[in-house]
């Protein structure tokens, strides 16, 4: 008999060893070989052998059996992500594993719930996760709302301008870093979907005084003395034709600062024949870039669900010149206080959803609100999908409403 899960609930420090094992065996990391927490916790690797107290920023669920064996696991992420100008409070979901004697019983649905719950409670609005497989997320009223992509560009292809005589270009360090994030800062605020990088786990440095994890190189971009551009970079191994220069992030605020970044990227092109980036749609980096010549390296789909609804709408910013109003009812299986007939009013930069009793005649579901909150189709599309009944002759459309701010993006991967 598979075990039956009887218990859900927050994980005490002294059952993170058993949860990271339950990670390891799940994704495929190595055994621990010391008893540290991981620098990134979400990530599934090796957990610490000896008890140690939990990280701020997240909050780690564990589903136990019968016998109070750990079956099951998810971490909420204590997230922000920035919606058009405006810091929205994140659950984002990471490290979702489930013992294979438990699988296909509803354990992930039932840690998906009560991590709802919880993100509901401490006043979450948005929630984002990277799925292994879609399906069982999908269940729990997540949907795919778009993709984290990395390219591969061919570094002689890349142009390389002169430099432009009001810039300057230097190796940066640690001591920029914060100079840095204000500039990630400036660009991300008013896109959609992006996270912050600020509270939480971003705020604690594991190695105070050196370049994060992965980082090897940091290349700045200044004019006045101010931070314009920056790219930071792995080097790689090798210098033959299998060597690669892969840029974490890499950012401007002007075209004169990307032209002269990415003329700095050009000039490996002698001893790394390839550029691997993650670029941001349609910014000042992605105007310069032969995109015609890139390759996709790899692709990570993410999902998006409201934790709740009102807070979603009122807490992220809108589009001044937008303004109109919409009723529609909203089914949400899994976080029920989302559920119910709703009037979306939008006016000035700022939106409501009002409760009301009448019944709308479009009924949305969760993954609907999911879609064109972010943007990622319109009402005509979720009608096709079947996340939108509509009964006929009605028009859906003013329900586009949910998607007039930029499309969302995400730059991180968790």
């Amino acid at each position: 008999m598979r075990p039956t899960v009887t218990q859900i609930r927050q994980l005490e420090a002294d059952e993170f060893a058993a949860a990271g094992e339950l990670g390891r065996l799940a994704f495929g990391g190595a055994p621990a070989a010391a008893p540290a927490i991981p620098a990134v916790p979400e990530t599934p690797t090796a957990a610490p052998a000896t008890p140690v107290p939990p990280p701020s920023g997240l909050t780690r669920y564990g589903a136990f059996d019968v016998d109070g064996r750990l079956v099951g696991k998810a971490v909420d992420l204590h997230h922000e992500q920035w919606w058009a100008g405006r810091r929205v409070v994140a659950a984002d979901v990471a490290g979702v594993a489930v013992l294979p004697e438990a699988r296909g019983r509803g354990v992930a649905r039932s840690l998906l719930q009560e991590l709802l719950r919880g993100a509901h409670a401490r006043e979450a609005a948005v929630s984002a996760l990277y799925p292994t497989v879609t399906e069982p997320y999908r269940r729990s009223g997540w949907e795919v709302t778009g993709a984290l992509r990395a390219i591969d560009l061919p570094t002689v292809a890349l142009p390389r301008p002169r430099p432009a005589p009001d810039l300057s270009v230097r190796p940066g360090g640690p001591e920029d870093l914060p100079a840095v994030a204000d500039l990630y800062e400036r660009i991300a605020r008013h896109r959609s979907g992006l996270l912050t990088r600020r509270g939480g786990l971003f705020d604690q440095d594991p190695t105070p005084g050196a370049l994060p994890d992965g980082v090897d190189g940091l290349t700045l971009v200044e004019q006045g003395g101010h931070l314009v551009g920056y790219a930071s970079w792995e080097r790689g191994r090798g210098y033959d034709q299998h060597a690669v220069l892969t840029v974490r992030d890499v950012l401007a605020t002007t075209p004169e600062a990307a032209r002269e970044l990415v003329g700095v990227l050009a000039s490996w092109h002698s001893v790394t024949p390839t550029v691997r980036l993650w670029p941001l749609a349609h910014d000042a980096i992605a105007a310069q870039l032969p995109l015609d010549q890139a390759r996709q390296h790899e692709q990570r789909v993410w999902m998006h669900r409201p934790v709740d609804v009102a807070r979603a709408v009122t807490s992220r910013g809108w589009p001044v010149q937008v303004r109109g109003r919409v009723e529609f009812a909203l089914t949400d299986d899994v976080a029920p206080w989302n559920s119910g007939n709703w009037r979306l009013e939008v006016d000035g930069g700022s939106a409501e959803l009002h409760r009301i009793t009448e019944q709308p005649p479009l009924v949305l579901s969760v993954r609907g609100f999911a879609l064109l909150y972010t943007g990622a189709a319109n009402a005509y599309a979720t009608v096709e999908a079947g996340l939108l009944h509509c009964p006929a002759g009605t028009d859906p459309g003013g329900l586009d409403l949910l998607g007039t701010a930029p499309r969302a993006e995400l730059l991180d991967y968790f």
